[in-house]
């Protein structure tokens, strides 16, 4: 039943109804209307389907929104490491862990810039930075991180920070200096977050995601599988950032990667199939929304990666680091998308925005930055 409040379309459909959309043609009606919100039946009756219809229809709606042959290329750097009081309990960087791990200063603004101009010729087309704060406190280090999104922005890469929480006026800041995206997971469930971290709770996180959204900046939000959850909390996850309003520019999908001298150490690995399922379903709920690869690809086969972007995963971060944490190295991703005639997509895509000539990314083929080799499709570009 479709019902009109306050000036906005709510769809809810109770689990009977919802179970008998099995025509493909409903479900990308559905995902094609904008303001649209699922109820936690819906998206539990939708997480519950066979794992290969689940499969299927995400594969569809990932072509209706996007081009499923393009894979956005991502690389993250740690801009400032460890010491941070948040007591994540997955998260070598805390300092109510024991993890071995160096800390380090924020980097200086050159270096930064140095790492992104790297990233840039090995074919990323979106450089995210991440400060081990707690929070964004205003002085001389914000105004150097601004600095940093400034000077990423001017390459023509898309730039990205995770500074964990901030203010609309703080997040106003970044947003005059160029940022794109500000990454701030929900992590897990509400009803399963304190049993990640009790330093700060679930509505700090919406907070913040909504002042990144009344600065324009686009939210980069998702979690992490495998904290040692149940189903019933990646089903809440998946609810909540499908209601989110505006719903996130991109959704991480992290598999836990155990660290030594964290709480969650031992932590038992997630079924791979959980992994694809959730991907499918954020790709169902969110159409539009850029599903990434995150945490974890480096115990992930290919043909499991394979099967995740069929299932709508469509970015990736490239690099032998995220953070603190391996990464595959960048001839296993190239190698692999070149196995699959996945292309890199280019950057700003999604914003009719007119980059340089020598800014557009090379589509003939999958080499870092491009072979100089040009296609038909980025001849009409």
């Amino acid at each position: 039943m479709l019902v009109k409040k306050n000036q906005r379309l709510r769809v809810t459909v109770n689990k009977k109804a919802f179970i008998r959309l099995t025509r493909l043609e409903n479900l990308l009606n559905l995902a094609s209307m904008t303001e649209i919100r699922y109820s936690l039946e819906d998206v539990k009756a939708l997480y519950q389907r066979p794992l290969l219809d689940l499969v299927f229809e995400a594969a569809q709606v990932h072509r209706e929104n996007h081009n499923s042959n393009e894979m956005q290329m991502c690389t993250l750097l740690s801009i400032k490491t460890g010491g941070c009081s948040e007591d994540c309990g997955y998260c070598s960087q805390s300092i109510h862990n024991e993890a071995e791990l160096e800390k380090e200063i924020l980097m200086k603004t050159q270096d930064v810039l140095e790492q992104a101009r790297k990233a840039k010729e090995a074919g990323s087309t979106r450089f995210c930075m991440g400060a081990a704060w707690p929070k964004v406190l205003d002085g001389r280090a914000f105004d150097r991180v601004c600095d940093m999104v400034k000077g990423v922005s001017d390459m023509g890469l898309e730039s990205c920070v995770t500074l964990g929480m901030l203010t609309e006026e703080q997040a106003q800041r970044l947003a005059d200096a160029g940022l794109k995206a500000y990454n701030h997971n929900l992590d897990t469930s509400r009803e399963f977050y304190d049993k990640v971290v009790t330093t700060r709770n679930y509505d700090d996180r919406l907070e913040t995601l909504a002042n990144v959204a009344k600065a324009g900046i686009s939210a980069c939000s998702g979690g992490i599988l495998g904290l040692g959850e149940k189903e019933g909390d990646r089903v809440s996850l998946l609810h909540t950032l499908s209601n989110l309003d505006p719903q996130p520019e991109s959704v991480p999908i992290n598999m836990l990667v155990p660290v030594e001298g964290t709480p969650m150490a031992n932590n038992e690995r997630l079924d791979i199939f959980e992994w694809i399922r959730c991907i499918a379903v954020a790709r169902i709920l969110m159409p539009k929304s850029m599903v990434r690869l995150s945490a974890g690809r480096l115990e992930i086969s290919k043909e499991a990666q394979a099967m995740a972007f069929m299932a709508g995963a469509n970015a990736i971060f490239t690099g032998e680091k995220l953070l603190t944490t391996a990464n595959p190295k960048e001839d296993f991703d190239y190698k692999l998308l070149d196995e699959l005639g996945i292309k890199p997509r280019a950057p700003y895509k999604d914003e009719n925005q007119m980059m340089p000539k020598e800014e557009k990314v090379a589509t003939g083929c999958n080499r870092p930055g491009g072979c100089g080799c040009v296609g038909e499709e980025a001849e009409a570009a």
